[in-house]
C-alpha cells in the first residue's frame, strides 16, 4: 500500500474487514472485542511475514517474485515502507503531505532483516496503543478510521507472505484463519484491482478450493 486510495498493491483504503471466522463472530457487536481481534490478526500476519524475511538466504535477495517486476528485496522493501507509514499516520496523525517523500526509495540499507524487524515492531506498537484503532488516519482518499486501515495492512501482509514464500521456496501454506480474513477483506473491491501491476487477472479456483487458494486466485496468483 502506498497510502493512496488505490495503492501500488491495488488496495483501496478504508474498506472494513468482514472476516467470518469464529473470533469475528464473537467480536460482532462488541467494539472492544472486534478491535482485539483485528489487532491479533494483524500481529500474526506481520510476524508471519517476518519469519519469511528471516528465511531469505543471502543469494536470494535479487530473486524474482510473483509480483511483477519486483525482486525479493523490492518486495521486502515494500512491506517495510508500509510499516514505516503506520506510526506517522496512526500515532502522529500526520497527513500524506507532511510525510512527503521521506519514506520513498530503499529503506532496507545494508541489513534488510534488521530494517524489517524495526519497522514491523514500530507498526505493531502504534496500532496497539490504547485507542489507536478509534483514531482518524489521513489518507489520499480523505480522513478515515484506523481500524479498516489495520485490516488492509493485515491482508497485504498475508498475500505478500505467500509471494515471498513462493520466491524463496519456503512453506506456502498459511494459517487458515488469516487466509479467510484476508479473503473477506479484499473480496468487496477485488474487481477493481486488475489495473494494478501487482495483480494479474483473476484465476478460476478449483471448485473445492480453500480460502487461501481462493484468495490467491482472486488476486491473480497461481498457487
Amino acid at each position: 500500500m502506498s497510502h493512496q486510495k488505490r495503492d501500488e498493491s491495488g488496495n483501496d483504503k478504508g474498506k472494513e474487514q468482514t472476516g467470518s471466522d469464529n473470533s469475528n463472530q464473537k467480536a460482532a457487536g462488541d467494539p472492544r472485542a472486534e478491535h482485539a481481534d483485528i489487532l491479533r490478526k494483524h500481529g500474526e500476519a506481520i510476524a508471519l511475514f517476518g519469519t519469511r524475511v528471516h528465511a531469505v538466504r543471502p543469494d536470494q535477495w535479487d530473486a524474482s517474485t510473483p509480483c511483477t517486476d519486483w525482486s525479493v528485496r523490492d518486495l521486502v522493501n515494500h512491506l517495510t515502507v508500509e510499516q514505516l507509514w503506520v506510526p506517522r499516520l496512526v500515532r502522529d496523525g500526520a497527513t500524506m503531505e507532511e510525510v512527503g517523500d521521506s519514506l520513498n526509495g530503499d529503506q532496507l540499507g545494508d541489513d534488510p532483516v534488521a530494517a524489517w524487524d524495526r519497522a514491523a515492531a514500530g507498526a505493531v506498537a502504534a496500532f496497539r496503543e490504547p485507542g489507536a484503532l478509534d483514531r482518524t488516519v489521513h489518507l489520499s482518499s480523505g480522513p478515515g478510521p484506523a481500524a479498516p486501515y489495520c485490516t488492509q495492512m493485515t491482508m497485504d501482509a498475508v498475500v505478500h507472505t505467500w509471494d515471498l514464500s513462493r520466491a524463496i521456496g519456503a512453506e506456502e501454506e498459511l494459517p487458515p484463519h488469516l487466509a479467510t480474513a484476508a479473503l473477506r477483506e479484499v473480496e468487496p473491491y477485488a474487481s477493481e484491482l486488475s489495473d494494478s501491476p501487482m495483480f494479474a487477472d483473476p484465476v478460476e479456483p478449483p471448485a473445492d478450493a480453500d480460502d487461501l487458494t481462493r484468495l490467491l486466485c482472486l488476486l491473480g496468483r497461481r498457487p
